[in-house]
């Protein structure tokens, strides 16, 4: 019977699998097992939606410049973009026809201080959506930046509990056998290695996204740009 018992104990002291090792494991070890967790699924859950969100904006992107310069008059474009704004670049570009539609003069009866006037509101029209567009872009991806710079430090404070715990299990044994030990260590092992699981794919992909998105912003920095250069040469010129 205690050999069977000797056995069963053993067995499970030597079990290292992932659960095991979770099982065993104090509240202090746990709970920080369960942060990494949720921080690794969160950081995913963004990755895979900022990876989505690309994607469409560079397809509309296309759309949209497909029919922007397909030589049609800025107040068919107008109609056009504003009936479905799907896309930043559409909402800019309507942003700035609304208000040249606030001006009641005709183009023939403004004046150069008025043209300037407009000139300054449609790009600050044209600016104000900019910064909202790229706000609703970039939510949330900071979390993944915080949680590969955070991610490590919390799985190593996991690794020096575990550690202590193995020291105490000595002091309480009175005995270094591996056996004693290599439970807090395993322990010790898992919270780091989950740390760096959770760190290292965050940190690649806010690197990837944020170099992406910081394309595609120069992209719509460029066609607010055009666009207000085109506007007004051909205003000036009526």
């Amino acid at each position: 019977m205690e050999s069977i018992l000797s056995s069963e104990i053993s067995t499970a002291v030597t079990d290292f699998s992932l659960l095991s090792l979770f099982l065993r494991a104090d509240i202090v070890v746990k709970s920080v097992i369960l942060l990494l967790i949720a921080s690794s699924l969160w950081s995913w859950t963004i990755i895979a939606s900022k990876i989505v969100i690309l994607r469409r904006m560079k397809r509309l992107e296309i759309e949209f410049d497909e029919i922007f310069w397909s030589g049609n008059s800025f107040d068919d474009l107008y109609e056009t973009f504003n009936y479905n704004q799907n896309d930043p670049k559409s909402k800019i570009f309507c942003s700035a026809m609304e208000e040249w539609k606030k001006s009641k003069k005709s183009r023939s009866q403004m004046n150069s201080s008025q043209i300037n006037s407009l000139k300054e509101r449609m790009n600050r029209s044209m600016l104000v959506t900019f910064n909202k567009e790229s706000e609703l872009i970039e939510k949330n991806l900071t979390f993944l930046a915080t949680a590969g710079s955070t991610a490590p430090f919390v799985g190593l404070f996991g690794t020096v509990w575990g550690i202590m715990n193995s020291f105490q299990s000595i002091a309480i044994a009175k005995n270094t056998n591996l056996a004693v030990v290599a439970p807090g260590i395993a322990e010790a092992l898992f919270a780091t290695a989950l740390g760096l699981f959770v760190a290292i794919p965050a940190v690649v992909a806010f690197n990837k996204i944020s170099s992406d998105f910081s394309k595609y912003f120069m992209s719509l920095d460029s066609f607010i740009d055009q666009f207000s250069t085109i506007f007004f040469r051909q205003l000036e010129s009526n």
